[in-house]
Parts: structure tokens; sequence; C-alpha cells
């Protein structure tokens, strides 16, 4: 496999599985995440399983804590929604250790406005750089398609 374009599935005999990290503060934001959650499991069922934290927020947070960094120490990709002005604290913390091990993100931003350090940013610099940028869920099926080939 080419690391720079397609990713190791950890194990071949299992799924490949991706951890759905965004904003989950909002009736708007949890019918966002639930809607790619869906269509990813829709179009790539055989080939994907999709874990989204907003699926165990039950319990002390320190359960939550450790189930969250289960989930995504045993995630092979992870999926960022960035559709808010500024990034919040857990999408960007959740990206940090994921990134640090080599592992791919896929950054889906549909807002339009400008966010960030230069003229070109959508989002801050640094989860803009360290993000495959895809701009809204259909690029992002296609992406993650391309990236389990």
């Amino acid at each position: 496999m080419n690391p720079g374009n397609e990713i190791e599935i950890q194990t071949m005999k299992s799924k490949a599985k991706v951890y759905l990290s965004g904003p989950i503060f909002t009736l708007g934001e949890i019918a966002w995440a639930g809607k790619i959650k869906a269509e990813i499991e829709e179009r790539l069922c055989e080939r994907l399983g999709v874990f989204w934290p907003y699926e165990i927020s039950a319990g002390s947070k320190e359960e939550v804590y450790r189930e969250n960094i289960r989930s995504l120490d045993g995630c092979d990709l992870l999926v960022a929604i960035l559709d808010v002005p500024q990034v919040n604290d857990g999408i960007a913390w959740e990206r940090g250790p994921h990134v640090a091990r080599g592992r791919k993100v896929l950054g889906v931003r549909t807002d339009l406005r400008r966010a960030g350090e230069f003229r070109s940013s959508r989002v801050n610099a640094m989860i803009e750089s360290s993000c495959i940028r895809v701009k809204d869920s259909e690029e992002l099926l296609a992406e993650l398609e391309r990236l389990l080939r």
C-alpha cells in the first residue's frame, strides 16, 4: 500500500474503522453528524465501521473519556466535521493524537465563511493543514472510497 494515498487497515480480516468527530451540542449539529454517519454506513457498510461519540455519551465524564480514547485508538481514520466558525476543543484534541500516529483525517467543511489566519483559510491553519479537506458529504464518501482501495 502507498502510505500517502491509502490507509493501512489494522487487521485485513476486519473492516476499517472511522471515528466521527464533530460538535454535538445542538439538534442541528446532531442531525448533520447523524446524516454523515448514515451515509457512510449506507455506502461503505461492507468495508467501514463508524464510531460516533454521541452514541456513547452516557456515564461519568471519566467513563466517556476512556471510551472515546479506546475508540479513537482503534480507528484507522478520523472524519472531523468542521462546520463551525471556531473548531471546538474536542475536535482539535481528537485530531491531535490521530495525526501524531500517522493516521488520516478528513475534514468536512460545508461552511463557506473564511476563518483562520490566512486569506485562503477555512479553519485554523493547524487543523486545516492536518486534514484532507472535503466540501460536502458526497466528496467525503468519494475520498473514503479512494482511501479504502
